[in-house]
C-alpha cells in the first residue's frame, strides 16, 4: 500500500479538526459516515499514526492529528493554487489584478474587500495567492503579483507600503484551562516560558509574536505544536492541545460563543499593523489602487482606522477609481 495519502482523505481530516465531528465532516464532503470512518482509518494506517480520537461526544484530533492537519492544509492550498493556475492557462485568461495575501488577511478581510471592489467592477478577475507573509514578499520581488498584504511587525525592506488596518494578537485557552480562571494578568515571561500552539516560521502571526516577546525582554515562543494555518491552530486549542496566540480576527466568534477564553498578558504589546505592499518606486494604478482604497475605507468604517504618516507611500488613482484615497 502506498504511503502517499489521497487528497480527499486530507480534506476529511482538516474538516474533522474544524468541525469536531466525523459526521459533520462527512456531510460537508457528501459521503456516508461509515465511508468517512474507513477513509480516516486508511489514512492512519498509511501514515502509521493515530490522528483522531473517536468518542460518543464527537471526534477530536490527537496531537499528531493537529500537526498532520496543519501540513495537510498547506498541501490542499498548493493544490488549489495549481488548479486555479491550470484553469487560467486553459482559458487563456490573465488576471487583471494579481494579489498575494497572508493567511489571516486572506481569510478574514480579503473576501469583503474583493466583494466591495466588484460592486463597481463586476467583470474584474482577481488572481489571489494565499500564503504566509514571507512568501508574499518573495512573490512581489519575483514579479508574480502586483501587490500584496502582509501582517509582519516591520515594514518590508525594498517595498513600498501602506498601513491599511490594525489588528491585535490575543492569548486564548479553553474555558477549563487554569489560565482562564486567573484573577491577575499573565506575565510576559510566563507566556514565553510556556509551550504554546503557534503558526509556522515565516507567518506574520509568528513573526509578530516573537518580535513582541523580544522587545519585552523575554524569550521567543516555545512551540508545543507548529501548524500551517490559523484554522488549524484554533482547532487544536479548542481540542485542548494548549494555549495559543492568534489574531482577534480569527477567534472573535469563538470568544463570543464561549468556546475560547482570552487571557490578559502584561508587559508585552501584541498590537500589529496590516500592510499593503508593492514594488518600490512603482505607483499603484487601476484595480490595484482601487483595492487599496477599499481596504483603507473599510478599516475606517469598522473602527480599525489608521492615521497616515510620512512613511506611507503615495498612490495614484487609476482610471475608473470612484474612491479618493485618504490623506
Amino acid at each position: 500500500m502506498s504511503k502517499v495519502p489521497d487528497l480527499e482523505s486530507l480534506r476529511l481530516l482538516v474538516l474533522v479538526g474544524e468541525l469536531g465531528s466525523l459526521g459533520g465532516a462527512a456531510t460537508r464532503l457528501g459521503i456516508a459516515q461509515p465511508s468517512a470512518s474507513k477513509r480516516l482509518s486508511t489514512l492512519e494506517r498509511r501514515l502509521g499514526l493515530v490522528l483522531v480520537d473517536r468518542t460518543r461526544r464527537g471526534s477530536r484530533l490527537t496531537s499528531a492529528g493537529h500537526m498532520v492537519s496543519g501540513w495537510a492544509q498547506l498541501v490542499l492550498d498548493d493544490v488549489g493554487a495549481l488548479l486555479t493556475g491550470a484553469e487560467a492557462l486553459r482559458s487563456k485568461r490573465d488576471a487583471e489584478l494579481r494579489v498575494a495575501a497572508s493567511m489571516t488577511v486572506a481569510e478574514y478581510l480579503m473576501p469583503t474587500w474583493i466583494g466591495e471592489l466588484r460592486q463597481t467592477r463586476p467583470d474584474l478577475y482577481v488572481g489571489l495567492q494565499v500564503t504566509n507573509s514571507e512568501h508574499v514578499r518573495e512573490l512581489l520581488h519575483d514579479g508574480a503579483v502586483e501587490m500584496g498584504f502582509v501582517e509582519s511587525p516591520r515594514a518590508p525592506v525594498g517595498l513600498s507600503q501602506r498601513v491599511v488596518a490594525r489588528d491585535r494578537l490575543i492569548v486564548v485557552v479553553v474555558p477549563d484551562h487554569p489560565w482562564a480562571r486567573r484573577r491577575k494578568p499573565l506575565h510576559v515571561r510566563e507566556l514565553s516560558a510556556t509551550p504554546i500552539v503557534v503558526r509556522e516560521r515565516g507567518s506574520g502571526t509568528r513573526e509578530t509574536l516573537d518580535h513582541a516577546l523580544r522587545r519585552a525582554g523575554a524569550e521567543e515562543a516555545r512551540p508545543l505544536l507548529e501548524l500551517g494555518s490559523a484554522a488549524a491552530v484554533r482547532g487544536s486549542v479548542i481540542a485542548g492541545a494548549g494555549p495559543a496566540v492568534l489574531s482577534e480576527l480569527a477567534v472573535g466568534g469563538d470568544l463570543a460563543e464561549g468556546r475560547l477564553v482570552p487571557v490578559e498578558v502584561e508587559g508585552v504589546d501584541l498590537r500589529r499593523s496590516l500592510r499593503a505592499v508593492w514594488p518600490a518606486g512603482r505607483h499603484l494604478a487601476g484595480p490595484a489602487a482601487e483595492l487599496l482604497a477599499v481596504a483603507v475605507h473599510r478599516a475606517r468604517r469598522t473602527g480599525h482606522r489608521h492615521r497616515p504618516t510620512r512613511a506611507d507611500a503615495p498612490v495614484a488613482d487609476g482610471p475608473g477609481s470612484r474612491r479618493p484615497l485618504p490623506r
